[in-house]
């Protein structure tokens, strides 16, 4: 698996992990260090890269969680699950606010995850509203 596809894997697991003990921010870093721990061996050039994407959608929750209820109009954010949710926040925080990673690599790595860990409609459904946030940004894009 590559790193950075490791490392994004670690990261939902870490948001997953945080949102499921109700948000705990005193927990989050010692969630960080045991999910690093435990399946980021090897991952040494990309452990930063996971703290950082943790810490960017936390910092940015607001406004990520706002833009999952502006695209997922179906699904309160507070309904979905725990593994969608997580995803589309790190998706959302890759392609609004880290501006190193191209858009649709932000949506490709989380349609994988969501075929990993998500269920049997997870990638068609975190595909469906990333999709729609990313023809938005290039809309936006072309009338500037």
């Amino acid at each position: 698996m590559p790193s950075r596809h490791l490392a994004r894997s670690i990261a939902m697991q870490s948001l997953y992990q945080w949102d499921f003990r109700g948000c705990p921010m005193s927990d989050l870093p010692a969630i960080i260090e045991q999910n690093l721990a435990e399946f980021g061996a090897g991952l040494e050039a990309d452990k930063n890269f996971v703290k950082e994407t943790v810490d960017g959608v936390i910092n940015n929750l607001t406004e990520v969680d706002k833009t999952i209820a502006e695209y997922a109009t179906n699904w309160p954010v507070e309904q979905l699950s725990l593994v969608d949710r997580n995803i589309l926040r790190i998706g959302i925080f890759e392609m609004k606010f880290n501006k190193e990673i191209p858009p649709k690599v932000a949506i490709n790595e989380a349609i994988e995850i969501a075929k990993n860990y998500g269920g049997p409609s997870s990638g068609k459904f975190v595909n469906g509203v990333l999709g729609a946030i990313y023809n938005d940004i290039m809309k936006s894009k072309t009338t500037k």
